[in-house]
């Protein structure tokens, strides 16, 4: 891993989960990680009620846009997330891999994006320890 660590969180529509999990990245540590989000069939846009679930603890998702998943995202990334949405990332050497199996809040209102967002804020506090360690979430 290069000094400061890369993370790619992928869903199928970039809308949502991946969202969310980069927007919590971002927010907890700061310009400590490089952090990317896309997916294999982004959507036009961000769900609202993840905007909205985001929203209420302070994060604002509302500028973002789905990004279709690359191959160079995948390569410029340490850690490469998908989000229990069955999608694959192209697979290299050196890189390592996790799935979070998370709800899919497509669909959904706020109401049913809270406990996801908060199960994301959970998984990405402790991957931030993981890979910025001696550094405080």
């Amino acid at each position: 891993m290069s000094e400061k660590p890369s993370v790619l969180f992928v869903c199928v529509h970039n809308a949502g989960r991946s969202q969310m999990a980069a927007a919590w990245l971002t927010h907890l540590a700061g310009d400590r990680v490089e952090v990317r989000s896309a997916g294999s069939h982004p959507g036009a846009y961000v769900n609202p009620a993840a905007v909205e679930a985001m929203r209420e603890v302070g994060i604002d998702i509302s500028a973002e846009v789905p990004k279709m998943l690359t191959v160079d995202a995948v390569n410029e990334s340490d850690v490469c997330i998908t989000m229990g949405c069955g999608d694959t990332c192209p697979v290299f050497p050196g890189k390592r891999y996790l799935d979070w199996q998370l709800d899919d809040p497509a669909g959904h209102g706020v109401e049913a994006v809270r406990p996801i967002r908060d199960e994301i804020k959970l998984l990405v506090e402790g991957l931030l320890k993981e890979i910025t360690p001696g550094a405080q979430a």
